[in-house]
């Protein structure tokens, strides 16, 4: 079974920093792809950035310049460095998986991925 492990949340003022870690098991990152995600209550889960085949990443356009999603296939750990954070930030992140080959705009949609975490929360204050 696929299992993923999301840590690293917490509390932070504006302008910090966290990093989120993601461990997997029973899955192997070989150009698949895989994605961090995050949710509030009362919306949709919103792709937030995803790493594909060739390490090749996107970004949501809010996060660009802030964020950095990398991945560490010896160590079966997806990344996700956040910087500058901002109260518009806070929310429960979840990274995803998935055995597609996808790449392309598609890859920060909720329906791409067949793997989940259970969610690591996120609070940035002003």
């Amino acid at each position: 079974d696929v299992q993923l492990v999301e840590s690293g949340g917490g509390s932070v003022q504006a302008g910090g920093s966290l990093r989120l870690s993601c461990a997997f098991s029973g899955y192997t990152y070989s150009g698949h792809c895989m994605g961090w995600f995050r949710q509030t209550p009362g919306k949709e889960r919103e792709g937030v950035a995803a790493i594909t085949r060739g390490g090749h990443t996107r970004y949501v356009d809010s996060v660009k310049g802030r964020f950095t999603i990398s991945v560490d296939s010896a160590d079966n750990t997806l990344y996700l460095q956040m910087t500058s954070l901002r109260p518009e930030d806070t929310a429960m992140y979840y990274c995803a998986a998935d055995r597609s080959w996808a790449d392309g705009l598609g890859v920060l949609e909720a329906s791409t991925y067949k793997y989940w975490g259970q969610g690591t929360q996120v609070t940035v204050s002003s």
